[in-house]
């Protein structure tokens, strides 16, 4: 169902409507005038001979008001109702209108040749460059992204993130055998030498929980002895046991050629060459892969990570004062200092900008254009019509005003040479 065309009125809208409304009545008080004028002086004009100048000039004047009103008029509605022939142009031809229109942008103003020149000749990135470096622009280009950012994660559905999750690590964890690959970078770091560190790392640990668990030692060994075997003894064995380990886990501290070192060397070095090579190895550890990520609880953690993450980043997004803000406003700043300093960028940037909207407006300006031409088609004819006659309504009421005057000369202009040559 059609608006009817006052409801459609913007304020805007309203005040040009009165607007067209005084113009209306002052053309018309012109056409008025005019036949007030003509009726008086075509009385008197028998008693007083010059006034048939006046009455030329006000019939000519009335003409030129009549002629006027009905071109403008017949641009918007039939004159008196009457359907006059090639009138109410616009609600009829509507929407031929409207794809003329959209012709014409698009052929005179939707041209790759016309976007580049224009923006050829407007330095886009420096005027960007200028607008991001002030840090209240800044912070508002960070506050409208961390708001469009929160937007996305919100609507963000997190079954459908799991899924992606689960789907990704399958293919690039899962899918994937891992021997081959882990077993060359695990011989590449035994070569190196780059293990080392995690070995000292670990046998420090060692001796700091030997020095820190004396007491774990008591009963170790001792339990294992028969019943008849002294209780001084079984503490004997305990304490041996300790201190030989203690001993043992120094010696590897002290001596970098340790056999046990050596030995560790050597079994990397055989797990590295077997996670390549040995079939029983890689399948074990394919095994391992596929139960380590199929059990349930790494699926919780999985999405209990994601909903940590999320949390935080909506936090932070939502609180102008954290640090994920401030980076993102310090970043912008930093950006437009870039833009407006380097001419280098500036230059790429340009480039950049003017062929993206040279290749869209190439290769879409049809559909823009299309968007006057759908949008006028949808129109409602009456809405339309009241529409654009407030736009340009009130400069055609001074055509109508216009066009009294021209006539009056013109009527009194004829009547004078007429009267000149034929007395």
């Amino acid at each position: 169902m059609s608006r009817t065309p006052t409801a459609a009125l913007s304020p805007a809208d309203q005040k040009r409507r009165r607007g067209l409304q005084v113009m209306k009545g002052v053309a018309l008080g012109g056409l008025v005038f005019m036949a007030v004028l003509f009726v008086i002086a075509f009385a008197l004009q028998e008693q007083y001979p010059p006034l048939a100048y006046v009455r030329a000039f006000a019939e000519g004047g009335m003409v030129g008001a009549l002629a006027d009103w009905f071109a403008v008029t017949a641009l918007f509605r039939h004159p008196l109702g009457i359907p006059i022939p090639h009138t109410a142009i616009i609600p009829s031809r509507k929407d031929e209108i409207g794809q003329t229109l959209g012709e014409f942008v698009e052929t005179e103003f939707l041209r790759g040749d016309v976007v580049r020149t224009k923006l050829e000749e407007t330095a886009i990135a420096a005027n960007l460059g200028e607008w991001l470096s002030d840090s209240e622009h800044a912070e508002r280009v960070g506050a409208e992204a961390s708001l469009l950012a929160a937007a996305v994660l919100g609507a963000l559905s997190d079954d459908d993130v799991n899924d992606l999750i689960e789907d990704l690590a399958r293919e690039h964890l899962i899918s994937p055998d891992w021997g081959l690959p882990l077993g060359g970078w695990l011989g590449r770091i035994v070569e190196s030498g780059a293990h080392h560190g995690a070995v000292d790392l670990g046998i420090d640990s060692i001796a700091t929980w030997l020095a820190a668990n004396h007491a774990s030692f008591s009963g170790l060994v001792s339990h294992r002895l028969p019943a008849w075997v002294p209780s001084i003894a079984s503490r004997l064995v305990d304490d041996t046991v300790y201190n030989e380990a203690v001993k043992f886990v120094a010696a590897v501290q002290a001596d970098p050629r340790h056999p046990a070192r050596i030995a560790i060397d050597g079994y990397l070095d055989r797990l590295a060459e077997n996670l390549q090579h040995d079939p029983v190895t890689m399948a074990r550890l394919e095994e391992t892969k596929e139960t380590l990520f199929d059990s349930p609880r790494v699926r919780e953690l999985a999405a209990e990570a994601w909903n940590t993450a999320k949390a935080g980043l909506l936090d932070s997004l939502a609180d102008p004062q954290s640090g994920l803000r401030r980076r993102i406003a310090q970043a912008v700043g930093e950006i437009g200092t870039r833009l407006t300093t380097d001419a280098a960028l500036q230059h790429r940037v340009d480039g950049w900008v003017t062929d993206a909207a040279v290749f869209l407006v190439d290769r879409y300006r049809h559909d823009i254009a299309s968007i006057i031409t759908d949008t006028i088609e949808r129109w409602d004819a009456a809405e339309t019509t009241e529409k654009i006659e407030l736009m340009v309504g009130r400069d055609l009421q001074y055509i109508r005003l216009n066009g009294t005057v021209v006539g009056a000369l013109a009527g009194l202009a004829i009547y004078t040479i007429a009267h000149a040559l034929l007395p």
